[in-house]
């Protein structure tokens, strides 16, 4: 039968973008076409075919007319019986693209041609039977108002995020908010990488970090599963938005990047790249100091994501007491100019945190100390260094005694925690009842004449276990006089009922100090 208009390529409907089309599968859900007591013949992923629109012919060239994403509701009252011409009819409706075929049996085809359904299997085309007769025109209707309420939604909800994003251009939003806004518009893991494939920041939207960003490089190079946008500006490209697998969005998801990504390139170009490099690390340390983390793994997996190689290596945490942006910078860039055994011999992080510089380091080998004496005199910061591990969990572990022993640096001394054996012990016992019992009864009538007379019993005290060999130099550390430093001494030794020449003694109170915090 010839079809029923002349063929005009100058001609073509326009195209709703796919991610606001039903599939194949949605249609048939729907109430109409139930009636008609569809039976599938060609399914599987074929029924995943977005349908652009539904067109109603009998006509067996009806292939021309189409422009492909059609959904084909026909009787095939035209349509020539024989196996031939059935697949041909199939293969010319799967090169225009149709979605897929509904046939509906009655006179023509009581049943479905084997012919027709062996080549709509050949080709991948959905293919459904109705075993009822129904109103083509009510499913073409149905299904037609699904599409233009989808293309409706899409633009306003393309309207809402064109808001927030604009929203958080203007308010200078920081890097990790633009992510956090990303991910919780898709309800999806979403991560922000550089061209060298480090993690920047990551929403990991209940996920575990091991699930998302364990060995995030090797996984965002294959990219499979993975949605990725540029962030660039200017003919610069900086990094990727990266979206995990997730629920449709009625925008698209790669609308949603890239309205994020858009957002990140103009803070990139107002802000340039300090916030880029300092971010990993704020974010991290943040995370293991508050314990924001679920164990080992989920810190292991965030530290090498961070590019800080985790596997083989020897790890340490640096407390700068008393640093500013400009001591962490300088501290950092010292431990690395020291490095000579190789690239990537040594990486380190580092953000600040509660007034104090914290930085975090790999090495193929141990930190000699005296790169740490010329690190901490160049950055000119006291330096307190934990011991070095080489799991995370040793890591995390070794991140109380190392702020123990910062507490109580000198300025522009360094100290290992390895050589503070108390120091190490105390934080070994943790919160032990009878440690901090221990703590309270050997200092309570310190603490009870400080808060009576505004006094300063604790402080000197603490100078006197510090410089247990030189009164001198605690007297010193405790900013008095000589004299003044001996009558307090004498204070606390009436108090305590205490020799505080006694090594014994001294030691016990040195350990309530350390308790105490």
């Amino acid at each position: 039968m010839a079809s029923d208009r002349p063929e005009d390529d100058s001609v073509r409907t326009d195209r709703p973008d796919d991610f606001a089309l039903p599939r194949v599968r949605d249609v048939l859900e729907a109430g109409v076409l139930l009636r008609g007591d569809p039976q599938v013949l060609v399914g599987g992923r074929a029924l995943e075919a977005r349908v652009r629109w539904v067109h109603v012919s009998d006509s067996d060239d009806v292939a021309g007319l189409l422009d492909g994403g059609e959904l084909l509701l026909t009787t095939a009252a035209g349509w020539r019986g024989t196996d031939a011409a059935l697949r041909a009819i199939a293969e010319s409706l799967a090169a225009a693209g149709v979605a897929g075929i509904v046939l509906e049996l009655g006179a023509r085809f009581p049943v479905a041609p084997p012919a027709l359904v062996a080549a709509c299997r050949t080709r991948g085309l959905a293919l459904i039977a109705l075993e009822r007769v129904i109103k083509f025109v009510a499913v073409t209707e149905a299904v037609h108002r699904r599409i233009i309420s989808a293309q409706l939604e899409a633009l306003q909800e393309r309207q809402r995020l064109h808001e927030l994003f604009t929203g958080l251009t203007l308010r200078g939003a920081p890097a990790d908010t633009v992510v956090h806004a990303a991910a919780h518009a898709l309800r999806a893991p979403v991560v922000l990488e550089t061209l060298g494939r480090e993690v920047v920041a990551a929403e990991l939207w209940g996920e575990a970090a091991g699930e998302v960003l364990g060995d995030w490089a090797a996984r965002s190079r294959a990219g499979n599963g993975l949605v990725a946008v540029p962030v660039e500006a200017r003919g610069v490209r900086w990094g990727a938005l990266v979206a995990l697998a997730g629920p449709e969005h009625p925008a698209g998801r790669t609308t949603v990047l890239e309205l994020a990504a858009t957002t990140l390139a103009l803070a990139r170009l107002a802000d340039g790249p300090d916030e880029w490099a300092a971010l990993p690390a704020q974010k991290l340390i943040e995370a293991v100091l508050s314990g924001g983390h679920t164990g080992e793994d989920d810190v292991a997996a965030r530290l090498q994501a961070a590019g800080l190689p985790v596997q083989g290596r020897v790890l340490c945490v640096l407390l700068a007491k008393g640093a500013d942006a400009a001591a962490l910078e300088a501290l950092i860039a010292a431990l690395s100019a020291e490095d000579a055994s190789g690239p990537r011999a040594v990486r380190a992080l580092g953000t600040l945190h509660d007034g104090a510089g914290v930085v975090l380091v790999s090495a193929r080998a141990g930190v000699d100390s005296g790169v740490l004496r010329r690190a901490a005199r160049k950055a000119s910061v006291a330096l307190a260094v934990g011991p070095e591990v080489t799991t995370v969990a040793q890591l995390l572990a070794s991140l109380r005694p190392t702020r123990l022993l910062a507490a109580r640096l000198r300025a522009g001394e360094v100290r290992r925690v390895d050589d503070r054996p108390l120091t190490r012990l105390v934080s070994e016992l943790g919160d032990d009842h009878r440690l901090q019992e221990h703590s309270e009864r050997l200092l309570a009538p310190l603490i009870r004449y400080d808060e009576q007379h505004q006094g300063d019993l604790i402080r000197v005290l603490a100078a006197v276990v510090a410089h247990p060999g030189s009164r001198t130099a605690a007297a010193s550390a405790s900013h008095l006089s000589r004299s003044v430093f001996y009558q307090r001494l004498a204070v606390i030794s009436d108090l305590l009922g205490a020799d505080l020449d006694d090594g014994e003694t001294l030691s016990a109170l040195h350990l309530a100090l350390l308790a105490r915090g």
